[in-house]
């Protein structure tokens, strides 16, 4: 394996897969089997989710709600995210520990940088939610900032699409994608990556970002090998 410690950022609105309902059982169940394979491999995975698919905290103008608060909201809304993800791991036998930047003791346990780096180190994935309990950061923020904090060695970006294109693939046939990339590329064509937090964290720690299909089946184990798929950010 390339990667021994690895950091995944999911984007909440994904779990929606093609149904109305907020979480797609199916696309769990996707998710927790690309999973399971890179745990069998003992590679050490962490994960950071979104709540978009639940409410985003940029929602809260439009519906006159103060920003500050409607980041709460969407922090709470990754947590729902988190604990859905979390009992379908649980329900392959793969063992987890949800932690959040919020306490709420019932259901996770707090953030603690030691904590959670030894809960990888016993093989447990390690599921990270309510982003880094501060507003105004996003979850790409907390992807970032968080596997720099647990030592991860590269962040992993599942997305509806195979990489970083010239333009959005989705509207125009006629793009191009990159296979490598340096930050410093990213920032001068402007390309839609990450916000520019979460970019600069990388950028500063030397930490890789790749950005690939989460919904190709075996992809995830393929990256962990080192194999080429999606986009490589370095």
């Amino acid at each position: 394996m390339k990667y021994k410690r690895i950091l995944l950022k999911l984007s909440g609105e994904a779990l929606m897969g093609n149904k109305q309902s907020n979480i797609d059982p199916a696309v769990l169940e996707q998710y927790c089997a690309e999973i399971a394979t890179l745990v069998e491999k003992k590679v050490q995975l962490a994960i950071v989710i979104g709540g978009g698919n639940i409410f985003r905290g940029g929602q809260a103008e439009a519906l006159g709600i103060d920003r500050v608060q409607g980041d709460y909201m969407g922090m709470l809304a990754t947590v729902i995210n988190a604990m859905a993800l979390q009992s379908a791991l649980e329900k392959h036998g793969l063992y987890t520990r949800l932690m959040a930047g919020i306490k709420m003791e019932q259901v996770c346990e707090p953030f603690i940088r030691r904590r959670a780096i030894r809960h990888l180190e016993k093989g447990r994935i390690v599921i990270f939610g309510a982003g880094i309990g501060n507003p105004y950061f996003t979850t790409d923020s907390t992807a970032s900032l968080r596997a720099i904090e647990v030592q991860a060695e590269v962040v992993l970006k599942g997305t509806r699409v195979d990489g970083v294109y010239t333009k959005d693939p989705e509207k125009f046939p006629d793009a191009v994608k990159y296979k490598t990339l340096s930050f410093q590329e990213a920032y001068e064509k402007n390309l839609n990556i990450m916000d520019m937090t979460a970019f600069t964290l990388c950028q500063e720690n030397n930490l890789p970002i790749i950005v690939f299909d989460m919904n190709t089946k075996g992809n995830l184990l393929k990256i962990a090998r080192g194999e080429e798929a999606g986009t490589l950010i370095s």
